[in-house]
């Protein structure tokens, strides 16, 4: 069920980025929660590994450069779908960062229903 609502939270959250900023684009609610299962996926099967291979630049910029392993993951995602478009780097960490605080949100009031 968790993971229902969450996938749901993030298809709003793309949906809302995509209605309040011009640099971000979907067609609709379904293609948002299309991309989100999408970008879940990327972040299970692909961000691991560039996050394994890019550890010294990692630490080089104290973590930093994983704002830019996570919008480069939103890229990723834009190339994929047809229905959702990103322009730049910049609006990819964005939205990154907005789809991390509704998750981490939601993942508080998780943990205060317990």
């Amino acid at each position: 069920m968790r993971l229902l609502l969450s996938l749901l939270l993030n298809g709003l959250v793309i949906y809302a980025c995509a209605e309040v900023f011009s640099g971000i684009a979907v067609t609709g609610y379904g293609e948002a929660v299309v991309a989100a299962l999408l970008l879940g996926l990327v972040n299970f099967f692909i961000r691991p590994i560039i996050t394994f291979l890019t550890i010294p630049i990692t630490i080089l910029t104290l973590g930093l450069f994983l704002l830019v392993i996570n919008g480069a993951m939103v890229l990723l995602v834009d190339a994929l779908l047809d229905g959702f478009r990103v322009n730049g780097l910049g609006w990819a960490v964005l939205l990154s960062i907005l789809l991390t605080g509704a998750n981490f949100l939601l993942n508080d009031s998780e943990k205060k229903k317990d």
